[in-house]
């Protein structure tokens, strides 16, 4: 099989990358430029399997790749609700207040999620556009 682009690797940068080349190829066809062939491979025997954290998520990101993912049920379901920075001790801990926090630490407006779930709902997005996904290969070796 030949492609013009292959991915390794199917977390958040993978599949957003393919769907960005994805979009990036549809707007050229409309100007009468030519289709490209996406394929990601990812080792895991599905899309999220090896991601298991949860994170908070800043959704400026998604606003840019995926401008409806509200409306296309995006699992991004529980904003933050409260930021709690402490200081812990050998007997106890404190509290830093929020004002005195960066803004790096200060979460209003993000999402707190399961990047697994966040992954899958990218790598149907991904199909959608016309991305091949191959589950269960891991890359090796590159040829050229």
């Amino acid at each position: 099989m030949e492609y013009d682009v292959l991915i390794v690797g199917g977390g958040p940068a993978g599949l957003a990358a393919a769907i960005r080349l994805k979009q990036l190829a549809a707007d050229s066809v409309a100007k009468g430029g030519s289709e490209i062939n996406v394929c990601l491979i990812e080792k895991g025997s599905e899309i999220g399997a090896h991601i298991l954290s949860g994170a908070v998520m800043d959704p400026i990101a998604i606003n840019e790749l995926w401008p409806t993912w509200k409306e296309d049920g995006a699992p991004l379901n529980q904003p933050v609700s409260e930021d709690r920075f402490l200081f812990l001790t050998g007997s106890g801990g404190f509290k830093v207040p929020n004002f005195a926090l960066p803004a790096n630490f200060q979460n209003h407006g993000n999402y707190v999620i399961s990047l697994g779930n966040v992954c899958r709902w990218l790598g149907t997005k991904a199909e959608e556009l016309g991305v091949e996904i191959y589950p269960g290969f891991a890359g090796a070796e590159i040829s050229l």
